[in-house]
């Protein structure tokens, strides 16, 4: 097969923040070129190696405090992280939920818990990757789930299901939500759900299932179904019956991180997309000189660099000690629209060698489209803009 040498230097020259951070990052994501992650995508195998070495180098704890054995950084460090994993075409989802999971232990957390747990997962001898919240008959109506956890002397017993369970074969740890208190007994739908800290490892055979999910891409997802489990009441996040304040608390981290990893992800396409348009000749003259090939990945550019912008924002206030659920929100819907409408144009810019997989177009294409609906979809971000920036009536 043809195969062009595409020169892929970054031709956004901008400045950007914590420029050590990310060049360190770039020159770890150079071991795990395109080859390492077709290799893991055709086996659906989790990039172990590659987790392992950001592990190793300390960006996994970025944001684990320094006398937990973090660097302490802030979340505009992690976002950096992330962001440059993805421009340099690999793949954060395999471990990126750490960044925003233990949160929830970090503010929620009793002080035995996070002496317990936060040194271990900053040293990477302890994974916290799993976070179960999602379930087949409720999707994202949470105050629908249906997994409880009843109390029994010492113990809470948990019976229920939940999907989309991304990571579980990979962690020690799970996040789980679960109700409780009945909602019969209960004001609000919101209350009578509660976290617990579960260590995978401890809990007895045939009460723990986990089952993979094959998706279109290399996800690592699974299903989780728990039969009469048993959790020490000492795995409890928090107080009894506030779970769902604790899990909406770790949301805007949660977006501005996904978000910063579209942004990687549009930085991606557009460079690999402007290299081939340069270099690919018909005719007697590169494609890029026709303005149909030109203007979406123009598009695509001017879409990326108003979504980081907002994203900047998002942060800003984040940092400051706000609550920039409005911000958040719109960064990531902005940010995965910018990395789709990229992914297109790149795509539609290498015409059949796209479809190739050893340009890593296919892939990298698989990988953004999941952000317009995960963790949390389009539609339901446009929801809550409707409704709690403009004021208009809950639609659902």
């Amino acid at each position: 097969m043809l195969v062009f040498n595409l020169k892929l230097d970054n031709v956004m020259n901008y400045e950007l923040d914590h420029q050590d951070i990310r060049d360190g990052v770039k020159q770890l994501c150079k071991d795990y070129p395109g080859e390492y992650w077709r290799k893991c995508d055709r086996e659906q195998a989790y990039p172990k190696e590659f987790v392992q070495a950001l592990t190793d180098s300390g960006y996994l704890s970025a944001l684990i405090p320094e006398e937990y054995g973090g660097s302490g950084l802030t979340i505009s460090a992690g976002a950096a992280i992330l962001e440059t994993i993805h421009h340099a075409g690999c793949n954060a989802a395999a471990c990126h939920a750490q960044m925003y999971t233990m949160g929830t232990v970090l503010r929620h957390g009793s002080q035995a818990q996070k002496e317990q747990y936060l040194p271990r997962i900053a040293e990477g001898s302890l994974r916290l990757q799993a976070f179960g919240v999602t379930e087949p008959s409720s999707g994202t109506d949470t105050t629908a789930l249906r997994t409880t956890a009843i109390s029994a002397g010492e113990n809470f017993i948990v019976n229920g299901q939940k999907i989309w369970t991304s990571r579980a074969e990979h962690s020690d740890l799970m996040l789980l939500l679960c109700r409780t208190i009945p909602r019969d007994q209960v004001k609000k739908r919101t209350e009578g759900l509660s976290v617990l800290l579960v260590d995978m490892r401890q809990c007895p055979e045939g009460t723990l299932t986990i089952r993979p999910i094959r998706t279109m891409m290399n996800h690592a997802t699974t299903e989780v179904f728990f039969d009469d489990m048993p959790v020490p009441r000492t795995a409890l996040i928090g107080d009894e019956g506030r779970g769902f304040r604790y899990i909406l608390s770790g949301m805007n981290a949660e977006r501005i991180l996904i978000a910063s990893e579209c942004i990687g992800d549009a930085k991606w396409f557009i460079e690999k997309a402007s290299a081939y348009a340069s270099e690919r000749s018909i005719f007697g003259r590169p494609i890029g000189q026709n303005q149909g090939v030109q203007f979406p990945i123009a598009k695509a550019y001017a879409q990326m660099r108003s979504a980081e912008l907002m994203l900047r924002e998002a942060i800003r206030l984040y940092e400051a000690g706000e609550n920039p659920s409005e911000e958040a929100n719109i960064a990531k819907m902005l940010a995965a629209d910018a990395s789709w409408a990229a992914g297109e144009a790149c795509l539609q810019t290498h015409g059949g060698f796209g479809f190739a997989e050893e340009y890593d177009v296919e892939r990298k294409y698989r990988e953004a489209r999941l952000y317009q609906v995960a963790p949390i979809s389009t539609n339901l971000i446009l929801s809550y803009v409707a409704e709690h920036v403009l004021g208009m009536p809950r639609s659902y």
